[in-house]
Parts: structure tokens; C-alpha cells; sequence
């Protein structure tokens, strides 16, 4: 059963997304939090695998929250919820080690999706969310391509080809499918090369994918 934690200051957003998650027969959610420092304290006290939670919150927002679950033993996979609203927030969400985005408007079955995905140990970012981060991210930055390049020149050649399929937003089983490999080789190539490149999630590939050009 995965346990999963939910937060959100408006009590109608926590309600909806307790539906659909309990709607799954694999999902259990052991507790809601309507602030930062709550998400914190709850994910001590119920242990969550998963945290669905909200970016925009007053206090300690939800990236501010991130920071602190991350620092804790063994911390949880977070998942955080955007509009999209040119949220300025979303950077730092992505040094701070988010397991993924998801908007808010996220289809059922894609929000069951990515809560099973980042239990496994994988991210789940639709190819949408992938897109408008990277590009709002990229106009921020000055990246060295050349370096980027450098970084990526570890990898092997089919390594390579996953982690572009991973720049490019798709799942483990789409990578699969494009590319004629078994799902479970496909994760091996992932986390092979994650260790490689000193990265800890797939939204960092994305990002040094496009840095490189």
C-alpha cells in the first residue's frame, strides 16, 4: 500500500485529490496538512512514501517544506501541485529535489499515475509540465553547453538515447516502446545514469540535456 501524504491550505483541493487517490485499491492517504510546517511535522508522525503537495501556501510554502522533508532520514518522494500561473516558485522547487510537477487540473488516472511512479522510484512530469519548465527555466539561466556536454560524455551510447527520451518528458514505458527495450531495463539505464552524472532525479537529466544544446 502506498501512504501518501496530502497538502494544500484549501480544504476543497485536499477533499478532491483524497477522492481520486482513494479511488485506488494501492493507495492509502494516512494524513492532509493545510501549511508548510505542518507537511513537515506530518511526514515525522505518519511516515508517508509519497507527499502531494502544493507550491503556493502562506507561511512556509510548500518549496520552503520541501527543503526541510528533504532533510530529514529517509525523506518521502514529493510531488508538488502548480498552476502554472508563471509561478516564480517552481525553480527553486527544482534545486530543491521535487520528484516531479503535476498542475492541479492533472487528469485521475495521470495523478493515481504518478503517485504509483515516484513510490517506484521514478518522476512523473508530463511532457507539458516537462516542456514549460525547462523553457522558463533555460531563459533564466546561461548555461555552459560545453560543459553540459562534458557531463553527458560519460554516459554510453544507449544511455545517452534514454536519457534524451527522458529530456524529451516521456515515461519509462514509452522509452520502452521507442526504443524496443523491457520497461525494467529501461529504469536500469535511468538510474545508471543518474549515479554517472551525480543527478538525483529525472527533471536534473531534462535540465543538463537542454543545457547541452
Amino acid at each position: 500500500m502506498i501512504r501518501v501524504l496530502i497538502v494544500d491550505d484549501e480544504a476543497l483541493v485536499r477533499t478532491g485529490l483524497r477522492m481520486i487517490l482513494e479511488a485506488a485499491d494501492d493507495i492509502e492517504v494516512v494524513a492532509e496538512a493545510e501549511t508548510g510546517a505542518a507537511a513537515v511535522t506530518a511526514v515525522t508522525a505518519h511516515r508517508p512514501r509519497v507527499v502531494l503537495m502544493d507550491v503556493r501556501m502562506p507561511g512556509i510554502d510548500g518549496v520552503a517544506a520541501l527543503k526541510e522533508i528533504n532533510r530529514l532520514s529517509d525523506p518521502p518522494a514529493v510531488i508538488m501541485l502548480t498552476t502554472f500561473d508563471r509561478d516564480e516558485y517552481v525553480h527553486s522547487a527544482l534545486r530543491a529535489r521535487a520528484a516531479g510537477f503535476l498542475l492541479k487540473d492533472t487528469a485521475p488516472r495521470d495523478l493515481i499515475a504518478a503517485v504509483r511512479a515516484v513510490a517506484d522510484g521514478s518522476a512523473m512530469l508530463s511532457p507539458t509540465v516537462t516542456r514549460r519548465l525547462i523553457d522558463a527555466y533555460a531563459e533564466q539561466q546561461s548555461p555552459d553547453s560545453h560543459a553540459a556536454r562534458e557531463r553527458l560524455s560519460v554516459l554510453t551510447e544507449r544511455e545517452r538515447t534514454v536519457v534524451d527520451a527522458v529530456a524529451r518528458g516521456l515515461a519509462n514505458a514509452e522509452i520502452g516502446r521507442e526504443l524496443g527495450m523491457a520497461e525494467t531495463t529501461v529504469k536500469v539505464h535511468v538510474s545508471r545514469s543518474l549515479t554517472k552524472l551525480g543527478l538525483s532525479n529525472r527533471v536534473q537529466i531534462a535540465l543538463l540535456v537542454r543545457d547541452s544544446g
